[in-house]
């Protein structure tokens, strides 16, 4: 696969070398990178607000506009609180750090984001999310009363999988459980609305507490953190947060005044889903979950082969240089059912290619 190096916005296509290619790749599953919209909202909100807050939230010079983004996302979500943060990296990474402080013991599940991971603590690469909830379940029983953080990823976008944490309802209750989801590519793609995860697991018998990226699904860059409201005021007295200087707040107002596009960007995602769903059950060699928009696969040259068709995906090794190559089609809400079609028949061509050089071997 070439490399690209763009000098343009990215979008639902991108141009090299005055050839078109359609973009199936990175994380805009709402596609607010290219929307007009979105756009010209965040520029009133500069016009309105400024281009940026230096100052720290704790400053006695303070701009609502984050106080009301907050108090609007909590709701939303179904969290008590929230509390915004300008990237998600330092959100999950200021959250976890504080919930340790309250820990005994912890289980972290194999995907889970390095921003919610312990230093010098890492998952288990070769274990399967199926073999560590068992893992759990096993060791919750014999484990004596102690103090549980279990960190995951709602999602892992690499596979793809969009995770089932019911059975976190059912682990022995001697124990005080609390859990970090990370849902950086949650919001905006699973469940009912673009906000995650946390009022679908808010209910499990343990203090839920949710943190991750708005830059992917939700084209914001700032992180978020959601959880009840003594957990997240403890976090909100470290020096991480009170020193820290917000996210750009003209994002912030500009998503609160865009709620109607975001809603309508959400169902264009989902009906792009769908119908995609629909046909790639004839192509064999792709891995998904039918509620996330991510297709995996591992045959690396249908690369070379969707590029040549004019056709460019996700694929590098990650996260280190020597991992295995990822190669990943993304949807977007941005791609229009013809372009889907295309991708469909380019993919129907490639497998009969394939096919075809089978039999002759």
């Amino acid at each position: 696969m070439s490399l690209f190096h763009l000098q343009t916005k990215i979008g639902r296509q991108i141009i090299r070398d005055n050839k078109e290619y359609l973009y199936f790749s990175g994380t805009d599953y709402l596609g607010m990178g290219t929307s007009k919209e979105f756009e010209d909202l965040v520029i009133r909100g500069i016009k309105n607000l400024g281009l940026n807050h230096g100052l720290s939230r704790i400053n006695n010079v303070r701009l609502n506009i984050f106080d009301q983004f907050e108090n609007y996302f909590a709701e939303k979500s179904g969290a008590d609180k929230a509390m915004v943060w300008s990237s998600g990296y330092l959100a999950g990474y200021a959250t976890v750090n504080y919930l340790l402080d309250f820990t005994d013991y912890i289980f972290i599940a194999p995907d889970t984001h390095p921003a919610i991971l312990p230093e010098e603590l890492n998952p288990d690469p070769n274990q399967t999310f199926e073999d560590w909830k068992e893992h759990v379940k096993e060791m919750c029983e014999t484990l004596k009363s102690q103090r549980i953080l279990i960190l995951a990823n709602a999602v892992d976008p690499l596979k793809p999988s969009v995770h089932d944490f019911s059975w976190i309802g059912y682990l022995p209750r001697k124990h005080q459980y609390t859990f970090l989801v990370d849902d950086s590519h949650a919001f905006g793609t699973v469940g009912e609305d673009i906000y995650g995860t946390y009022n679908r697991w808010k209910f499990l018998p343990v203090e839920l507490v949710v943190s991750g990226s708005l830059g992917k699904g939700l084209g914001m860059p700032a992180g978020i953190t959601l959880g009840p409201v003594q957990q997240l005021i403890g976090i909100g007295n470290r020096k991480i947060f009170r020193s820290a200087s917000p996210p750009p707040q003209a994002y912030l107002w500009a998503f609160l005044q865009a709620q109607d596009l975001f809603r309508e960007r959400f169902q264009t995602l989902q009906k792009n889903k769908s119908y995609f769903n629909s046909v790639i059950n004839k192509i064999s060699g792709l891995e998904n979950d039918a509620n996330f928009p991510v297709y995996a696969f591992k045959n690396r040259r249908w690369v070379s082969q969707l590029e040549e068709e004019g056709i460019i995906i996700s694929s590098f090794p990650y996260p280190e240089p020597t991992d295995p190559w990822i190669n990943r089609i993304v949807l977007s809400a941005h791609h229009e059912q013809e372009d889907l079609e295309r991708l469909y028949r380019i993919l129907e061509k490639i497998q009969g290619q394939l096919q075809k050089s089978t039999i002759l071997t």
